[in-house]
């Protein structure tokens, strides 16, 4: 099987206009789809983000590593959370964003991961 990262977007925009109780719904749907994800079989691992102003950038910049407070990239759209599952095939990912989708109301992106080379 392979494993994809289901990857959520969104931006503070979309965040703002999102009452409290839409977002508990949100929660109780999300939740949903990982019940159903785990119950398949194909949980590897998942969770949600803080905000992308809560990140801390480190680089290396000429000699010295250096930390940065704040997001990487000046966008309007970050990674919000994610899910790794496992999946027979891009199919079978693309299901679960499916729900994914719904769930949490805003766009997935579904990406397989690299195999591992062999040694």
């Amino acid at each position: 099987m392979t494993q994809y990262m289901l990857s959520v977007y969104g931006s503070d925009a979309d965040m703002a206009a999102v009452t409290p109780e839409v977002m508990q719904q949100m929660y109780a749907d999300v939740d949903a789809v990982n019940q159903r994800i785990k119950a398949a079989g194909a949980w590897v691992f998942g969770g949600g983000l803080h905000p992308s102003s809560a990140s801390t950038v480190v680089r290396e910049q000429g000699n010295e590593v250096v930390t940065i407070d704040g997001p990487y990239v000046e966008t309007k759209e970050y990674l919000g959370g994610f899910w790794i599952i496992e999946a027979a095939d891009l199919d079978a990912a693309l299901a679960w964003a499916r729900e994914a989708t719904v769930a949490c109301r805003g766009p997935i992106e579904v990406r397989p991961f690299q195999d591992e080379p062999e040694a």
